[in-house]
């Protein structure tokens, strides 16, 4: 049913008069009157007998009153409601995180989230080394925060920071008793490596770091999460090269000290499809700069 009609007609209604909703609508009488015949006939019944006071309703067009009223109201709504998402003022916005971020950065970010876009609905999803491509990719996530970037050509990243790489081991090894480990003291002990090469980029700061200082420690573990790798550490089975926002999420027993003579880091980034053209894209990374100016 065309929306300018159903306008004419609350007109009408609503002043019960052709000639007061003319000069309401700023049209002429005759294509008013025109164009309510065509609605009249279109419903198959009058809509309008002329009383002592004017236009008044019949029962059809009692009945078509409220109704026509509530969809001129959504179509207003809804324009409003396009307009906003356009604006990256309302919608959704899925967001995904790396494990080894979430005590760093979502304390952080997600009250400056709830302050920047207080009319968009937030939904949050974990992701892992093997995940986040496809989840990035098949649009289940609309951002994704990573560490390392997410190496892929339909995929854009912006490199929002940097995480120091440090060792972390159970506070029961010698090495906790040192306030920076050298690189040597690593050659021949047990490593717990994450994620598996062909999962993505993010082993290949550690590799180099190891080659550079000729220094190599046999793979105990290839676990897919730092959570994983810690859990493993506090066991016993070997040391971890992990970040150093992980220490955040660490369990009782577990200490991080800094490598010597090694400065080595993973960037901290932003990732989403290249394709996508979500105005709340935006605001999401101005908001993940802030927090990692935070942390």
């Amino acid at each position: 049913m065309d929306l300018r009609r159903l306008r004419y007609f609350v007109a009408v209604a609503e002043t019960r008069s052709i000639g007061k909703a003319a000069e309401r609508l700023r049209m002429a009488q005759p294509p008013l009157s025109v164009q309510i015949r065509k609605l009249e006939a279109e419903i198959g019944a009058p809509l309008f007998r002329r009383g002592t006071r004017g236009m008044d309703l019949t029962e059809a067009g009692q009945a078509l009153l409220t109704r026509a009223s509530e969809a001129l109201a959504l179509a207003v709504d809804g324009a409003e409601a396009a307009r906003a998402v356009a604006a990256g003022k309302r919608g959704r916005l899925s967001v995904g995180y790396m494990f080894v971020l979430a005590n760093a950065m979502l304390p952080r970010l997600i009250p400056e989230l709830r302050r920047s876009v207080p009319g968009v609905d937030l939904e949050f999803a974990e992701l892992s080394a093997s995940t986040r491509e496809a989840r990035v990719l098949d649009r289940s996530v609309t951002v994704a925060l990573c560490m390392p970037a997410i190496n892929h050509p339909e995929i854009q990243v912006a490199r929002i920071g940097t995480q120091r790489l440090m060792l972390a081991m159970p506070n029961r090894s010698p090495l906790a008793r040192l306030s920076s480990v050298p690189m040597a003291k690593l050659h021949g002990r047990p490593l717990i490596a994450l994620p598996h090469p062909d999962h993505g980029p993010a082993s290949s700061a550690v590799v180099p770091l190891l080659r550079r200082h000729q220094v190599v420690m046999p793979i105990a573990s290839r676990v897919e999460t730092v959570h994983s790798a810690m859990s493993l550490v506090l066991a016993g089975e070997g040391l971890a090269i992990l970040p150093a926002c992980a220490q955040l999420g660490a369990p009782r027993g577990i200490v991080f000290r800094p490598l010597r003579e090694a400065t080595d880091s993973l960037d901290i980034a932003v990732c989403w499809r290249r394709d996508s053209h979500s105005p709340l894209i935006g605001t999401f990374l101005k908001c993940a700069e802030k927090a990692v100016a935070r942390m």
